[in-house]
């Protein structure tokens, strides 16, 4: 409890360095937060969300339409692709559309990833290949070769790393001769940006705790974007990844909402829809103060 009497606000962070843009002037002390961080994989906080467990977080996307009536998006706010992501790849030992009836490891870290690639097998490259849940988490390359597959889905540090070293030849490019990149394909698709997370609060908190946080996220990503070269290197300590490839991964990332970004998410949905994957809904805003 605070001096108020009150629990303190949490807001959740996932450690994936795609959000080390976002939180990087919070974590300096340079952006004040009234409420305190709480770390976990995309899993974890959409389920501490689900059960209103953290008041504000990062989400996957598609966790926001299946529980529209239970979150509030906060504006122009999201991690989004128009394009390549790099970030959520799907390795293969053959082309896409020759994996039919073949074993498709997926990650279970995001299910937006998953949706996504469910819906580009089925009407991109037209087949339905066996998808198996995966243990291997992020980071952790080295036991891609414990479960046997002819493809894999990989997201966050892992993709990266993943993509880093195949681009460069040897191992895992004769591993994985066939890479594509889902934010890539969705643009070629649909022609509209991929959103693969977006910020929520819960209904049931306080307004005005919602907006502060808010306020600071927003506030925070500025001075992430405007420091892009030092959360770079930041994210290469963190992640294995070149500074290089940090730098290109976080040029090909768009941390807003903006009608083009809310165009491609209300499609993507509208897709899940179609195929009974979420409920039939619409986009709720929290209010502006």
């Amino acid at each position: 409890m605070d001096e108020t009497g009150h629990s303190p606000l949490r807001v959740g962070r996932i450690r994936y360095i795609n959000c080390f843009p976002v939180y990087s002037a919070i974590e300096r002390g340079i952006v004040p937060l009234a409420g305190e961080l709480v770390d976990g994989v995309p899993t974890q906080l959409n389920r501490l969300m689900a059960a209103g467990e953290i008041d504000v977080s990062v989400v996957s996307a598609v966790e926001y339409a299946r529980d529209a009536h239970q979150f509030l998006l906060l504006p122009e706010l999201g991690i989004t692709s128009d394009g390549p992501v790099r970030s959520v790849m799907l390795f293969s030992k053959r082309d896409a559309r020759d994996l039919g009836g073949r074993r498709v490891v997926v990650s279970k870290s995001s299910m937006t990833s998953v949706h996504l690639l469910e819906l580009l097998f089925e009407h991109v490259w037209k087949c339905r290949p066996e998808f198996v849940p995966g243990d291997a988490e992020m980071g952790d390359i080295a036991r891609f070769d414990d479960e046997p597959h002819d493809a894999r889905l990989v997201i966050g540090d892992a993709a990266l790393k993943l993509f880093d070293a195949a681009s460069r030849g040897g191992m895992w490019a004769e591993r994985y001769p066939y890479r594509e990149d889902l934010g890539a394909a969705w643009k070629a698709w649909t022609g509209l940006p991929f959103v693969f997370a977006v910020w929520v609060a819960q209904r049931r908190t306080p307004v005005h705790a919602s907006l502060s946080a808010h306020a600071s996220l927003i506030a925070s990503r500025d001075w992430g974007l405007q420091h892009l070269p030092q959360i770079s290197a930041q994210a290469a300590l963190a992640s294995g990844v070149s500074v290089e490839a940090c730098r290109e991964y976080f040029a090909g990332l768009d941390y807003r909402l903006s009608y083009p970004h809310l165009a491609g998410l209300t499609e993507f949905f509208r897709r899940l829809v179609l195929a009974g994957r979420v409920p039939d809904g619409s986009l709720a805003f929290l209010p502006a103060a």
